[in-house]
């Protein structure tokens, strides 16, 4: 009976581990993206290239592979940047720069209200 609850266990452990890694956080990419990005991007602006916004249009107009896989697009901007925009990969951890990606993600859905 034992081993079978341990088995149990672990396939229960196996299966919501993954889901929690993968889980990301929009109000803490919020704080962090206030921190690190609003200064350019306040409101889903952009102050250095005003038609290069966080709007979902732009985003769609502007952001490599994006129309594919808006956070991952997101994420491989932030982490690696282009342009103006500078690289974030050695100042934010991966999970910092997922929560800042699911942020911008939401916000540029809602029109960033």
């Amino acid at each position: 009976m034992r081993f079978v609850a341990s088995f149990v266990l672990a396939l229960l452990i196996g299966w919501v581990a993954p889901l929690a890694a993968d889980a990301t956080d929009t109000v803490r990419g919020g704080q962090i993206f206030t921190t690190n990005c609003a200064a350019c991007h306040a409101g889903g602006g952009n102050i250095i290239k005003a038609e290069r916004t966080l709007q979902e249009a732009d985003l769609k107009a502007h952001l490599p592979n994006y129309l594919g896989a808006h956070e991952s697009a997101i994420v491989a901007q932030v982490t690696y940047g282009r342009n103006a925009m500078p690289a974030f990969v050695d100042v934010l951890s991966e999970s910092e720069i997922a929560d800042v990606a699911a942020y911008v993600e939401e916000q540029s859905s809602q029109g960033w209200s």
